[in-house]
């Protein structure tokens, strides 16, 4: 396997030629890095020094610190991986996730966590592109199923109730995104994440054949936390609170990158009219001021189910207006329906200017006929 190696000057020159011989590589270059303390003029590696990996089928660190910090390490395992490269040290190895084909028009959501806002730029992204064309979403998570679920219309309350009590989680991505957003959805499960974003282990593959059975004009892929769609799409879109460490690499794979809070921000709207007195539930820190109803009570603990249940026995309300994530249905939800209160969606609305061209421009249009 051809071979670039990562360098420093502070190895004698003579240690990295004997290094590059015992390594079983067919060494075609070395990147010197920095570092002066060892070397005596120009250092003869045996081998060019060069700049990019070029036609090197793998990275090897032979640096260390003070050159090379963890930190370092990390940004330059990004930039090999975004090229496709593995990048191996002594006692680490990076691979680059791998990307099954796909024939048709799509985008990818990724995100680089939980909570960052990636679902409702999906719902967003989708409901975008529904405006003048077929949209499939496929959306994997950890709750998903063990079979790809395709979800044809949206579900309502009472739907999502009895999946809950069968023990299904209710609230899951694609139940989510079909229920507010209203375009198919192929529900997926994963397994476990590496460093880089690739799943474990998903079922995506076999969501994304489903999914271009239907024969859409674009299939929108929803990411799971950090994991990553094993899909090649024809475009990214990053949801990142920041880009350290191998955050870098998803930003070099993606064709835009968005930071909550600096690009875009969510505002909570209601599906249906909001009645009486109205407690809020939601994940994350969307405002509620905006709301034209009567707020009794705002909660940002969906996903802490032990403190969720005592703020509800606490709580007197005529609407609870709920995102649909976590213990959305079978805590909250069931907590209403037994009282006798109205239960309302809510959903994440993408307040960004400029964002709607930034997305149509990443998907080619539709040629008609």
């Amino acid at each position: 396997m051809r071979a670039v190696a990562i360098i420093d000057g502070e190895h004698y020159p003579e240690v990295v030629r004997e290094a590059l011989g015992e390594l079983p590589y067919e060494f075609v270059g070395v990147i010197l890095l920095g570092g002066a303390e060892k070397l005596r003029g120009v250092p003869d590696y045996g081998v060019p020094i060069v700049e990019e990996p070029g036609e090197a089928e793998i990275v090897v660190d032979l640096s260390d610190e003070p050159v090379l910090t963890p930190e370092l390490r990390l940004a330059l395992a990004s930039r090999f991986l975004a090229l496709g490269l593995p990048y191996v040290g002594a006692d680490f190895r990076f691979d680059p996730p791998t990307f099954h084909p796909f024939e048709l028009p799509s985008i990818a959501v990724i995100g680089t966590g939980k909570r960052v806002g990636k679902t409702a730029v999906t719902g967003h992204v989708a409901r975008l592109l529904s405006r003048d064309r077929s949209v499939v979403v496929v959306s994997m998570g950890r709750g998903g199923p063990s079979e790809p679920e395709l979800i044809a219309t949206p579900p309502r309350l009472d739907d999502l109730v009895v999946l809950s009590r069968s023990g299904r989680h209710a609230a899951s991505d694609h139940f989510e995104t079909a229920a507010l957003v209203g375009v198919p959805t192929v529900g997926c499960r994963r397994a476990g994440g590496g460093m880089a974003g690739a799943p474990f282990a998903s079922n995506v593959l076999e969501g994304a054949r489903l999914a271009a059975s239907l024969n859409p004009d674009v299939v929108v892929f929803d990411g799971s936390g950090a994991a990553i769609p094993p899909i090649a799409t024809s475009a990214r879109i990053l949801v990142a609170h920041d880009l350290t460490g191998l955050n870098a690499y998803r930003a070099l794979i993606s064709d835009l990158v968005l930071k909550p809070g600096e690009d875009f921000s969510l505002r909570l709207r209601a599906t249906e009219p909001l009645e009486g007195r109205v407690a809020v539930f939601t994940t994350g820190p969307a405002p509620t001021e905006h709301l034209d109803a009567d707020i009794v009570h705002v909660s940002r603990n969906l996903a802490r189910r032990d403190v969720l249940r005592e703020e509800l026995a606490r709580i007197d309300a005529d609407t609870y207006l709920i995102e649909l994530k976590a213990a959305a249905i079978d805590v909250v939800a069931e907590h209403a329906l037994a009282r006798g209160a109205r239960v309302v969606f809510a959903d994440n609305e993408v307040v960004a200017p400029g964002l709607d061209e930034a997305i149509l421009a990443l998907v080619p249009e539709v040629v008609t006929a």
